[in-house]
């Protein structure tokens, strides 16, 4: 018989409680407890940076936190990022305006790495931003386009404040 606990968390802005086994994955939780598959698990071993979310604001690798550390924390997936209507917000948009993805595997771990980065650093220089995101690999982008929407999106931010 497997080890389990009950937990309870807030994900994105919405609390959730649920019995886990003591060894699931914050990200497996996350993609098959709760059904939000914009957390994408690559490596299951905290190199490739796909499965990053936002615990309380910090970004992590939700492949090597354990559901059961998740509880009474809360959450932030890529689903959670958009303004509260649906819209894109200023990190999604740039991405979109400046070709930051392609195949879109890396997408929300580079975007809530990026968000957790922007709000400590609104004005990045692009090797900051390069450096925020040297954990997260992406095989398709060549990098360059995620660089310029995070500091589109950082101008962008500093504008509306």
């Amino acid at each position: 018989m497997a080890d389990t606990r009950d937990i309870e968390l807030t994900v994105n802005g919405e609390s959730h409680a649920a019995n886990v086994e003591t060894r699931t994955s914050l990200g497996d939780f996350l993609r098959h407890g709760l059904g939000l598959t914009g957390t994408h698990m690559g490596c299951e071993h905290g190199v490739c940076g796909a499965c990053t979310v936002m615990v309380d604001g910090e970004a992590v690798r939700s492949c090597l936190m354990l559901a059961v550390q998740a509880n009474g924390h809360e959450v932030t997936t890529v689903e959670g990022l958009a303004e509260d209507d649906g819209t894109l917000n200023a990190l999604q948009a740039a991405f979109w305006k400046h070709h930051g993805l392609q195949c879109g595997f890396c997408t929300p771990g580079m975007l809530t790495t990026l968000t957790a980065f922007l709000r400590d650093n609104p004005d990045p220089s692009e090797r900051d931003v390069r450096e925020a995101i040297s954990g997260n690999i992406c095989r398709c982008t060549g990098y360059q386009g995620i660089v310029d929407a995070a500091l589109d999106a950082a101008k962008t931010m500093q504008k509306g404040s």
